[in-house]
């Protein structure tokens, strides 16, 4: 396994280590929100999605979700975290025109899920391991829209009171890139469990990232935390230059004062929010209108059995199941729609040349036209259809590479593709022994070439590639390679 690589930042007075806590919130995937019937659908009118509790109206109670309640419990169980059977709901204090109750119901000393741990694979090829301090469940606050008067802020309660799992890492993280991969981990266990939709885009799964500096061996620094960050992309952006930020006020005899960050992705830079509030600035106290969460063994043990296979499950049987590299497996293994295509087009097939198909060309395609697997123009049942025809020969390798670019092109399935333009493999030993014996007798020095360098005992000959080259051009790329070896290899008495 490959050793963890130090990750550091040079300033003036040398390096630098980067320490890293990650609060990820998780859109917990219900119809309803946490304490009101009211609908959780994205891109409903504003204030449309919205019930008597959400808008916090006098004598209005909440009731807890029991179907948000199991999906927390299913998010601990998917990292190995420890349920608590008793946990409490509390009171945050403190006010933003879009939160109506003047309050939020979240869990503060007693969460549903404790400590637990998930392993994370980094890009570099090592793994390591992030701690997970907790998981509480709480209410979403609403929006505030600034943008559609110059002199007024609309607010909108869609969003006030959705379900929300945060997931509370410790500083176990050393490198901007190790957020960004622990995110992305952290994301598919979401999607496998199907307890968060993982959309970044719509605000269903963003990170608030905790960054500080040291050097080696030193103390942990003081820490800023860089709110609602939404992309992979942008929490390593962030974090790099958050990072440099603060070596760079340290060096220069400052002191850096614990506070809430913003990141603005047009110019790359974090910028201050407020100053950062610990817990008693918040005046957490037992929500009174919520008895604290009960739960018995037995229904822990009921959504445990019932748990779908996580990404480093499914890794390890890709491993063993298909004989898959390690690296593929994981490729693969990682986004729940890759393992679903990858999984259909091996079926009865060689899954190693499915796997370097679906890894090398369809997602390389896919990688530069920034789409997912789901808006491939190529199906799983049309690229197991290509892949059929280079096993039973019918085309090789190469002309199958310009199959591929046709099926995306035309949409068509590759044996119509093959049939209409006439692509099949010439497999006959007969017409390619005719090719041969052409270019041989056009080319009588190239033959002495090949003799003489092999009677010279030079092992291989080069030559013999230049004749394979003019054969396969000869056929117009049709004639089956392993044939053209033997039949060349014969006639020239090799």
């Amino acid at each position: 396994m490959t050793a963890r690589i130090p990750y550091v930042l040079t300033g003036a007075t040398g390096d630098w280590e980067v320490v890293m806590g990650l609060e990820v919130h998780a859109q917990v995937a219900s119809k309803s929100k946490l304490f009101s019937g009211a609908p959780t659908a994205f891109g409903a009118d504003p204030n449309t999605n919205v019930s008597l509790v959400d808008a916090a109206m006098p004598g209005m109670l909440p009731v807890i979700n029991e179907y948000c309640v199991e999906q927390a419990v299913k998010t601990g169980l998917g990292l190995n975290a420890q349920i608590n059977l008793w946990s409490r709901f509390d009171r945050k204090n403190y006010f933003y025109p879009d939160l109506p109750q003047g309050y939020q119901i979240s869990q503060f000393k007693h969460p549903i899920v404790g400590e637990g741990s998930i392993d994370v694979e980094a890009d570099e090829g090592y793994t390591f391991t992030v701690g997970i301090e907790r998981l509480h469940l709480e209410q979403d606050a609403g929006k505030s829209i600034h943008d559609l008067d110059p002199d007024a802020t609309y607010v909108d309660l869609n969003r006030s009171g959705v379900a929300l799992m945060e997931i509370v890492s410790k500083p176990d993280i050393r490198s901007p890139a190790e957020a960004a991969a622990y995110v992305k981990k952290l994301r598919s266990i979401l999607i496998a469990l199907g307890t968060c939709d993982g959309d970044m885009e719509k605000g269903n799964l963003r990170a608030d990232v905790n960054v500080s500096v040291r050097k080696a061996g030193e103390a942990y620094g003081t820490r800023c935390e860089i709110k609602n960050v939404n992309s992979f992309r942008f929490i390593q952006q962030a974090a790099e230059y958050e990072a440099r930020r603060q070596i760079e006020i340290i060096e220069d005899g400052g002191a850096i004062e614990q506070e809430t960050r913003l990141y603005d992705s047009a110019t790359g830079e974090t910028r201050s929010m407020r100053s950062k509030e610990d817990a008693h600035d918040y005046r957490y106290f037992p929500d009174p209108d919520l008895l604290p969460l009960e739960l018995v063994q037995s229904f822990v043990d009921e959504v445990k059995a019932g748990l779908p296979e996580l990404p480093d499950q499914k890794r390890a049987r890709f491993v063993r199941d298909y004989s898959l590299k390690d690296y593929d497996a994981g490729v693969l293994a990682g986004d729940a729609d890759k393992a679903a295509y990858f999984e259909t087009v091996a079926r009865g097939r060689d899954a190693r040349l499915a796997a370097n198909w679906v890894t090398q060309d369809l997602f390389g395609y896919l990688n530069k036209e920034a789409l997912n697997v789901a808006g491939s123009p190529v199906t799983a049942e049309q690229l197991g259809g290509l892949i059929d025809l280079i096993s039973d020969n019918t085309i090789s390798g190469k002309i199958a590479k310009d199959v591929f670019a046709k099926m995306i092109a035309t949409g068509d399935a590759a044996a119509v593709i093959v049939d209409r333009e006439g692509l099949k493999q010439v497999t006959d030993a007969g017409a390619i022994e005719r090719i041969v014996d052409e270019i041989m007798t056009a080319n009588p020095g190239q033959v002495e070439q090949v003799k003489a360098q092999r009677a010279a005992g030079h092992g291989k000959p080069k030559a013999l590639g230049w004749f394979v080259g003019q054969i396969m051009k000869a056929s117009g790329g049709k004639a089956n390679p392993q044939a053209v070896n033997e039949i060349l290899l014969k006639k020239l008495g090799l």
